[in-house]
C-alpha cells in the first residue's frame, strides 16, 4: 500500500533525525553516569552535558531542520572528536563504519524525496 504523495516520506528525515536525538541523548547520559566511576576529563564533562542539555531542549526549542542536524552533529562531535585525539587507533574502525553509515544516509535522502514532483 503507497502512500498518499506529501505524507509518508516527508517525514522521513523527521523522525530519523530524533530517534538519533534519543539514541545520541542515551550514549551521552551514560558516559556521563560513569563519569563518577572512571576519571573522565573536564572538558568531555562541559561538552557532553552542554549536548545533553542540547538533546533535551531540542524537541521544545527546535522545529527546524538545519538546527536539529546541527545538534546531531555537534553531540556525535563531543562523543567522537576527544576519543580520536586520545586514541588515534579508533580511527581505523570508525572509517571503516562510514561505509553503512553513507548507505544509510543515502537510503534516507532518497526516501526523503520520494513522491516528490520533479
Amino acid at each position: 500500500m503507497n502512500a498518499p504523495a506529501g505524507h509518508g516520506w516527508d517525514k522521513v528525515e523527521y523522525w530519523s533525525s530524533y530517534f538519533l536525538l534519543a539514541v545520541l541523548g542515551s550514549v551521552i547520559l551514560t558516559r556521563l553516569g560513569f563519569a563518577g566511576v572512571w576519571s573522565m576529563p573536564l572538558l568531555d564533562i562541559v561538552l557532553g552535558s552542554i549536548a545533553l542539555l542540547l538533546i533535551i531542549a531540542s524537541p521544545w526549542v527546535v522545529r527546524r531542520r538545519n538546527v536539529r542536524l546541527t545538534i546531531v552533529a555537534y553531540a556525535t562531535a563531543t562523543q567522537l572528536v576527544p576519543l580520536c585525539i586520545r586514541q588515534p587507533v579508533v580511527l581505523l574502525p570508525l572509517l571503516g563504519a562510514l561505509i553503512p553509515v553513507a548507505i544509510t544516509i543515502w537510503a534516507l535522502v532518497a526516501l526523503s524525496r520520494k513522491g516528490r514532483a520533479g
